[in-house]
């Protein structure tokens, strides 16, 4: 027989935001409740000691936590168990009732929705709190979103949980409160409790994270048999970006061993600068390119990656021993994107395709989670716009819009989503590609929302400067130094572009190495060109796709990736006449 009534006077101490909310709550003591945190805040911690006063007090003699995973459900009853909160994490719905022997039970949104009824006899025969963790996962399907309703709508009490309110659809989410505020008249999602990246980061509660953006030249293979190249980063359509982007994420090809080589010199850095503990984390697109990012580390490292692949026992086991061992890299698909609490993952690599602001969020989330103070967090990406965008957002507050398409600057998710599948699900083939080469080269440096660096060739100065940050930071330790590097890199460049001027003045075409090809110029031509207009961001503050975008249109030409040598030298002299 489980131990009842809970004493709330055993929990550790709440933080700032917890006891906040837990104020709130017992103040309203409404049926339904929205916290919204940010990953790595203790949403669990919240909602179990709301748990524990509840049952301590008697307005509920049954707990019924609602989780997206089956590993979920593990982490929850371990964690419940920890405050003398017993529930059932192996509960089936063949079981129709819950044991005597727990305060309640762990289940799935899958488990729900199989079986509404199951869930609503049992909420019905005693007064029930239902914890929603993560609730924006209701609306992702409408017997998922009908079962949640069905089951829990005579709950006594409602509390729902999330760390990102907001989906790319128009499913509501249960239980969710719709307001229509703003200048659009839309339905937004309405939180009673909100806490979010930006106050955790000003808090000390999550760690802050550096983003590394690699760019670099990417080759592929239509179905048509033609060619491409392109360099990511460049003004292009969804289409092509997409495809580049599957391109550099080929295991076979040049730029994922490349950035996974420069992740780990990061990941030693930290190791030897006080996380003698930290970890990595890879997330992969599926099951077959998993497989090979792990190859690949361990031919780089000399050390087996951990590999996550599905979502049963043995992966929960071997996340579980991954968070308290000392294992440098752990790979992954999808069930350590989200709500998964590995402490210790300080270095991410970005390696899927998978591009929502919902999945980015819960991503970035992995590394958030802070221990001690200094502690920072490095994630690897590509160059896509899209990307640069949702890490240049993170302090954002979202929430859930009813009736508005997800759209940001000409950029829209529904279509690039369907640009980077092979095969939708109605069967129609889209172009399909067969990536040739790709190589890595870090393009730029995100944190706290502004841009950092200059395009720079893997293994250069730059590049190592950057991975060579300190391992232990405060936000604005970091902010200084990577403002100090960007004032020299920048006054670097402009010397570079005034030598370049003057050489221009003196003869024409500025001096190149006589042993150098003319693939080898071009490539040149196309890193000085690249960083002119990076050092031309930094002035004004525009993107730079726009700048791109800016010379090609006054001088005509294709993206410089596929441009001639003449129209390189052109762009060049035009930036320099911006400055």
């Amino acid at each position: 027989m489980a131990r009842l009534n809970p004493d709330p006077d055993t929990f550790p101490a709440l933080r700032a935001w917890q006891r906040k909310a837990l104020v709130e709550y017992l103040r309203r003591r409404s049926a339904d409740f929205l916290a919204v945190a940010t990953p790595g805040a203790g949403k669990t911690t919240f909602a179990l000691r709301i748990a524990a006063e509840l049952l301590a007090d008697g307005t509920v003699e049954r707990v019924t936590v609602v989780a997206p995973t089956e590993h979920l459900k593990t982490q929850w009853s371990q964690a419940a168990a920890r405050v003398g909160i017993q529930l059932d994490s192996a509960f089936r719905n063949a079981d129709g009732h819950a044991s005597r022997d727990f305060h309640g039970v762990v289940v799935t949104y899958a488990q729900v929705g199989m079986a509404p009824m199951v869930h609503r006899r049992m909420t019905m025969t005693k007064q029930t709190l239902v914890i929603l963790d993560e609730i924006h996962h209701a609306g992702d399907s409408r017997s998922w979103g009908d079962g949640v309703l069905q089951a829990f709508e005579p709950a006594e009490r409602r509390l729902m949980l999330t760390g990102t309110p907001f989906r790319s659809d128009d499913n509501p989410i249960p239980f969710v409160e719709y307001v229509r505020d703003g200048a659009d008249g839309l339905p937004r999602s309405r939180a009673d409790s909100t806490y979010g990246y930006a106050d955790a980061l000003t808090d000390g509660v999550v760690r802050p994270v550096i983003f590394l953006a690699y760019s670099g030249e990417t080759r592929w293979r239509t179905s048509a048999g033609d060619e491409l190249a392109v360099r990511l980063g460049e003004p292009m359509t969804q289409d092509v970006i997409a495809q580049a982007w599957r391109t550099a994420l080929d295991p076979g090809g040049d730029w994922m061993p490349q950035v996974l080589r420069a992740a780990d010199a990061r990941l030693q850095v930290k190791r030897a600068g006080g996380m003698p503990d930290a970890g990595g984390l890879v997330i992969a697109s599926d099951q077959q390119t998993a497989r090979a990012y792990a190859k690949l580390l361990e031919r780089i490292t000399g050390e087996k990656a951990v590999v996550v692949l599905s979502d049963d026992a043995g992966s929960s086991k071997r996340i579980a021993d991954f968070a308290a061992g000392q294992e440098r890299w752990l790979v992954a698909v999808r069930m350590v994107s989200e709500g998964v609490d590995i402490p210790r993952l300080a270095v991410g690599v970005y390696a899927t395709s998978a591009s929502t602001p919902l999945y980015f969020a819960q991503a970035i989330g992995r590394f958030v989670r802070a221990r001690q103070q200094g502690e920072t967090a490095s994630v690897f990406l590509p160059s896509v716009p899209h990307l640069l965008g949702l890490a240049s957002e993170m302090e954002m507050q979202r929430d859930h819009v009813l009736g508005a398409k997800n759209k940001r600057e000409g950029f829209d998710d529904e279509l690039l989503e369907r640009a980077q599948q092979s095969e939708d699900a109605s069967g129609e083939l889209t172009k399909k590609i067969e990536a040739l080469s790709a190589t890595a080269e870090l393009d730029q440096v995100i944190f706290d929302g502004a841009t950092f660096g200059l395009p720079a060739q893997a293994g250069t100065p730059e590049e190592e400067e950057f991975l060579g940050l300190p391992g232990l930071l405060t936000p604005d330790q970091v902010a200084a130094l990577l403002h100090k590097r960007q004032a020299e890199q920048v006054a670097a460049a402009r010397r570079r572009s005034n030598a370049a001027a003057t050489a221009a003045v003196a003869g024409g075409v500025p001096a190149q190495p006589r042993d150098m090809s003319a693939a080898e110029r071009r490539l040149h031509l196309r890193r000085q060109l690249n960083a002119l207009v990076a050092a031309h961001h930094h002035r004004t503050n525009l993107p730079h796709g726009k700048i791109h975008a800016e010379l090609r249109r006054l001088c005509g030409g294709p993206p410089s990736a596929q441009a001639t040598i003449e129209q390189l030298e052109e762009r060049i002299a035009t930036i320099q006449t911006m400055a």
